[in-house]
């Protein structure tokens, strides 16, 4: 059996990294600040990107793909955009290696290979998309044009956590064209509600709506919309953005369309994502102390059935598994997704902890005198309770026990998001906040960067957003004490 988590309450960074590993979601690769998602843990994401790619098709958009490869002039076309990710670009100067003459049995790059223009991995593709659309928009007949791609990027960050931060690793990247302001800032708040219905919705994952102060919002953005979640440490995640491009990238690269009065304008653009930094909020927003607490949706087996198997009695075997491929079938009409462990080797107590650090949702146990009762035992994974249930009807039994986890954890990660919000007044009040209870503090700001980074460099706690809902009030600063116009959120962040 894996051995014993930390505890959350002692080390949850210890406790996030040890889960991941011993749940069999990642692990470290062989490239340093890379990962290997393992097949649970992609399966967990292949769940995301079903019904996250379903969500895209409705709202009209198609799926294409591009290179991974930007020429370096191209990603310089548009300033900020560069200038934001100068810092985390892998550069490929050389296309070709070659042998070591004085020692055979090594590569060197061959230098004779040097490429014309260097060429940037991605860290995001605004830069090679742009370029493309300028062949493909020629008139408002061509518009909107709605694109999304399902990529890998690189981002060569110094400090590397599975699944949160890593050098390389797998998102979804909407780019849009429109004819007007207006539509592409339709879009932009379409998809932000989009992201957000996905991560309350699939993944009971409450989250903030808002949009990012000047200085947080997306290198080459006239402005970044988010969701923000909270970690069980009182850490704030920004799970996914949207951001209107207004006609930066458009004019950068001269995407022009002809209008149906015949004039010439450019394109108004979008961008938006999200990544598999999603699993790491799913896991540290729900997960305990025995492991893995996956909402039923995303739970690659929302149903383990366990036979009380004996390996000195096949025929009793025999009728058990006959009775869970028979529950399994029933489970199968409401599309549950079932597995049935038919190990004889293992003991009990040991599948239950196993399954119980994967997160799966509901444990069934079958043995030979519930058959006789007609019974099964039923255990939960988000509460830990047990009880014993009639078999008559058990599909529906199961399908409504796995609606009710969903809501039942979307709940409880809300009383926590909420019990821990608080307003603050006083910039001694932040603080303390901060430090003894964390979580989102809403706070009056006075709308400056310089305030902005001032908090930032004393707190580590920085703007995550300002919520949609914000009521325009008069009030002081918590920090410089200037006249503000609205509160706005405050945490330390992933």
């Amino acid at each position: 059996m894996s051995k014993k988590l930390p505890k959350r309450s002692e080390d949850f960074s210890l406790w996030y990294n040890e889960l991941v590993k011993n749940a069999g979601l990642a692990e470290n690769s062989g490239v340093r600040g890379c990962m290997v998602i393992k097949p649970y843990g992609f399966a967990i994401w292949e769940l995301m990107k079903e019904q996250l790619d379903k969500m895209f098709k409705e709202t009209g958009h198609q799926n294409a793909y591009f290179p991974i490869f930007v020429p370096k002039s191209l990603f310089e076309a548009e300033e900020k955009n560069a200038e934001g990710f100068a810092k985390e670009c892998a550069v490929v100067t050389h296309y070709r290696l070659k042998t070591d003459p004085e020692d055979k049995t090594k590569l060197i790059v061959d230098s004779d290979a040097k490429l014309e223009e260097e060429l940037i991995v991605r860290p995001t593709s605004e830069a090679i998309i742009w370029n493309t659309y300028k062949g493909w928009i020629q008139s408002y007949r061509d518009l909107p044009l709605l694109i999304n791609q399902w990529a890998n990027v690189v981002r060569w960050e110094m400090r590397t956590r599975l699944f949160l931060r890593t050098s390389e690793f797998l998102w979804q990247e909407g780019h849009t064209a429109h004819a007007t302001k207006q539509e592409a800032v339709a879009e932009a708040k379409q998809m932000h509600s989009v992201y957000a219905d996905f991560a309350q919705n699939w993944m009971a994952m409450p989250v903030i709506k808002g949009y990012k102060s000047d200085s947080e919002r997306f290198a080459g953005a006239d402005d970044t919309y988010t969701i923000e979640a909270l970690m069980q440490d009182g850490k704030a995640l920004q799970a996914g953005t949207s951001h209107f491009l207004g006609q930066n990238f458009a004019k950068a690269f001269d995407v022009e369309f002809q209008t149906a009065e015949g004039g010439k304008e450019h394109v108004w653009a979008t961008s938006w994502g999200v990544s598999t930094r999603l699993i790491g909020g799913l896991i540290m927003t729900h997960s305990d102390d025995e492991g893995l607490v996956l909402p039923p949706k995303l739970a690659p087996y929302q149903v383990v059935i366990i036979p009380f198997l004996n390996k000195k009695n096949e025929e009793q075997n025999e009728v058990l598994l006959a009775k869970a491929h028979e529950i399994k079938k029933e489970l199968a009409k409401f599309n549950i997704r079932v597995q049935i462990d038919t190990d004889v080797t293992k003991r009990p107590g040991f599948k239950f902890a196993e399954y119980e650090l994967k997160g799966y949702p509901i444990r069934m146990v079958v043995g030979p005198r519930d058959l006789e009762n007609n019974q099964v035992e039923i255990a939960r994974r988000d509460t830990k309770e047990k009880f014993l249930e009639n078999l008559d009807g058990i599909d529906e039994k199961i399908n409504s026990l796995l609606t009710q986890m969903q809501d039942d954890l979307f709940e409880k990660a809300t009383a926590f998001r909420d019990n821990h919000t608080t307003e603050v007044t006083t910039f001694e009040e932040f603080k303390e906040v901060l430090e003894t209870k964390g979580g989102f503090i809403a706070a009056h700001w006075d709308g400056t960067e310089e305030t902005e980074e001032r908090i930032k460099e004393e707190t580590k706690a920085t703007i995550r957003c300002i919520p949609l809902t914000a009521k325009n009030e008069q009030g002081t600063c918590v920090y410089s004490g200037k006249p503000s116009a609205r509160k706005v959120l405050f945490a330390k962040a992933y």
